[in-house]
């Protein structure tokens, strides 16, 4: 088998910055290929152009095209003509590419195309209760249309893809991203610094950033000791217009809390790990998110994890048993919950123990893979 992946990001040295997407998307090229499969992948709206190998993997880095008119119709159609000459040329026997942007509006492809929802703007207007551009949901529909089927990595995620886009004739698979386990293994969990509180990701409101100032300003009230650490881009702000989230945020924590804030902005992928293992507890307050890489990151890596509590997130951790969900909003609850951590030495160890053995039983990227063998065959021989 040949699989082929359409996608805006992938994590190599020569490609754009990458973002959740392009790391799970990694995780199972480099699972297939270990599992013998041939991948190739088309990285589109690049600086670069290019054809290189990366450990096994055929990477097309196509450049990004400017035309007078139609900009987007005629660089389409260029990555369409681009990658279905691959297509026959390798003899790759189907395609996939993620839902967001509809990246394969009005592309038609010889060979079978799977749509797996990593989140469309669609899907995420409706999370965040944003109003949506019309021409935005008009190209993402058009690219769930030219799919022969889909692939969801949460039940919570399918069925609301689906509903949004009426998709009523086509199959839609359930199957988790996964990690590789060895490369995240934490072989003295019991060892990091009290009190200590990480949240890593970009600083966003549709992360609950602003939900998190107000649950560290109670904590702080409780606890003097306790240290916020903060990982990730600034960004924009939507709601206000302000050019940086984090200057926002600054103004909204208390005196005292912010005297135990470290933000220390991005920080290499190679790090992130080291800051993982070194907290006490991780916290992930989101209102928008298909699965939620980073919360099955720390829990694969023993740490106990307060996230918020809607649907996605109840597949991914069984509340007080592998550790908390929580409604952001809930700002007293959301701060107890931590509290209980910090201060019960036993309850740190006893979640980070049950949350690891949580992903080694649903977040195996070795099972998964196999499963996301299976699902491309059965649509291959259709």
């Amino acid at each position: 088998m040949h699989v082929g992946f359409i996608t805006p990001e992938y994590p190599h040295e020569e490609l754009s910055k990458i973002g959740g997407l392009g790391t799970s998307l990694k995780n199972l090229t480099m699972s297939l290929k270990s599992d013998g499969i041939n991948v190739t992948v088309f990285v589109v709206s690049q600086s670069l152009e290019g054809i290189f190998n990366d450990n096994g993997i055929t990477i097309h880095s196509i450049k990004a095209r400017r035309y007078p008119f139609l900009q987007w119709y005629f660089s389409r159609k260029f990555y369409n003509d681009y990658i279905n000459r691959v297509v026959d040329k390798e003899g790759i026997d189907i395609l996939e590419a993620p839902d967001w942007t509809g990246i394969t509006a009005l592309m038609r492809f010889k060979c079978p195309l799977i749509i797996r929802f990593h989140g469309s703007d669609t899907y995420f207007c409706r999370l965040e209760n944003r109003r949506q551009k019309f021409k935005n949901r008009f190209i993402e529909k058009l690219g769930m249309e030219s799919a022969d089927a889909f692939i969801a990595p949460t039940t919570f995620a399918g069925e609301l893809t689906k509903r949004l886009f009426k998709i009523s004739k086509k199959r839609i698979d359930v199957i988790h991203h996964g990690l590789f386990l060895e490369k995240f293994a934490n072989s003295n969990p019991e060892n990091y610094v009290n009190n200590t509180i990480l949240y890593f990701g970009t600083l966003i409101r549709k992360k609950g950033v602003f939900e998190l100032v107000k649950i560290f300003n109670v904590i702080v009230e409780r606890n003097e000791d306790v240290q916020l650490i903060l990982i990730g881009n600034d960004s924009a702000d939507i709601k206000t217009k302000s050019s940086s989230t984090w200057e926002l945020m600054k103004i909204q924590f208390s005196e005292k809390a912010l005297k135990q804030v470290d933000y220390k902005g991005k920080v290499p992928y190679e790090e992130v790990q080291m800051h993982i293992k070194s907290a006490h507890v991780c916290v992930f307050p989101t209102f928008a998110e298909t699965l939620g890489m980073v919360t099955i990151e720390s829990m694969a890596l023993q740490k106990p994890v307060v996230n918020s509590d809607f649907g996605w997130a109840q597949e991914l951790i069984d509340d007080s048993v592998n550790g908390y969900l929580v409604n952001p909003k809930n700002i007293e609850l959301y701060a107890d919950r931590i509290l209980s951590i910090i201060k019960d030495k036993s309850l740190t160890d006893s979640l980070g123990k049950a949350a690891r053995e949580k992903v080694e039983s649903t977040f195996n990227i070795k099972t998964l893979v196999k499963e996301n063998i299976a699902f491309y065959k059965t649509v291959i021989e259709k």
